[in-house]
């Protein structure tokens, strides 16, 4: 079933139904809830009600930017043979899947590029030349390219730079988020990453599988920013675009899901690839 976001900007207090509030969603429905005031409350009762159906909740902080998330530990009945699993993968195994990872997100890129009209050429290049583990870091090549493709060769991409910089952060941390869902529910434990590994980053393996679905935020971004070039602020409407993202469509394979949908069919067969059942990781192709 489709899962919705929702988001709250404004003071309200957020609680299950037998506790007397009178605007209701099913808890069933919900895949992800981002709540940016401070004057926001909840009671303990929802905030397990809400990890009991591995409901992502998203804090964002005093400047209305996703830093924080609640996430299902628990979220699968094989969890600790599948953390073992995990654990236990070989070096080989961590290049190629990592190898799978930039060859998909380097497709995406290039895809996107297609898409809008832009010159894509020399990212179809790339994306055919990665070796095992990125050792001549292909990633990096490709992103040059793609950046000055999409916004222009006076663009750089800068966690801390102009527009539109900061709705990619944006839309980023909303899909962080989502691949950790997706992750948490496959019965995988997000901190161990296949490329990623800073010591002080909790979600390195969220971050790994993310890498091909961020050019499905670029998208948006893009179209947000040719319809308003002069808008340099991340307002309510910006951020509802951006919200959309887990339910546009994706291929994976022959089949069309909604991005939501489509991350937990990635996650699930990542989750095979450490059980030694799988070999390839379903990303899905930008079309």
């Amino acid at each position: 079933m489709l899962k919705r976001t929702l988001l709250f900007s404004h003071p309200y207090h957020l609680s299950v139904k037998d506790e007397g509030e009178s605007k209701t969603v099913p808890i069933e429905d919900i895949g992800y809830l981002v709540l940016e005031h401070p004057q926001i409350s909840f009671t303990m009762n929802l905030i397990e009600e809400l990890n009991n159906n591995n409901v992502a909740v998203v804090f964002c902080n005093s400047k209305h930017f996703p830093n924080a998330m609640l996430l299902n530990l628990d979220g699968h009945h094989l969890q600790g043979e599948l953390f073992r699993q995990q654990i236990d993968i070989s070096e080989p195994l961590k290049k190629n899947l990592w190898k799978q990872t930039v060859e998909a997100k380097i497709r995406n890129q290039s895809a996107l590029l297609r898409k809008i009209g832009k010159d894509f050429c020399g990212l179809e290049v790339f994306a055919g030349n990665v070796k095992s583990g990125d050792s001549d870091n292909r990633e990096a090549a490709a992103a040059r390219i793609y950046w000055h493709q999409l916004f222009g060769r006076e663009f750089t991409r800068d966690r801390y730079g102009p527009f539109p910089n900061m709705m990619l952060n944006y839309g980023y941390t909303i899909l962080r988020a989502a691949v950790a869902r997706a992750l948490c529910g496959s019965g995988l434990l997000p901190t161990l990453g296949i490329h990623h590994h800073n010591r002080y980053n909790p979600f390195c393996l969220a971050d790994d599988i993310m890498e091909p679905f961020r050019p499905y935020v670029d998208d948006i971004v893009y179209t947000i920013h040719e319809q308003f070039r002069e808008m340099e602020i991340l307002d309510k409407e910006a951020k509802t675009e951006l919200l959309k993202l887990m339910t546009i469509d994706v291929k994976v394979g022959k089949s069309r899901r909604p991005l939501m949908v489509g991350l937990s069919q990635t996650t699930a067969s990542l989750s095979r690839c450490f059980a030694g059942t799988g070999k390839k990781i379903l990303y899905p192709r930008l079309c």
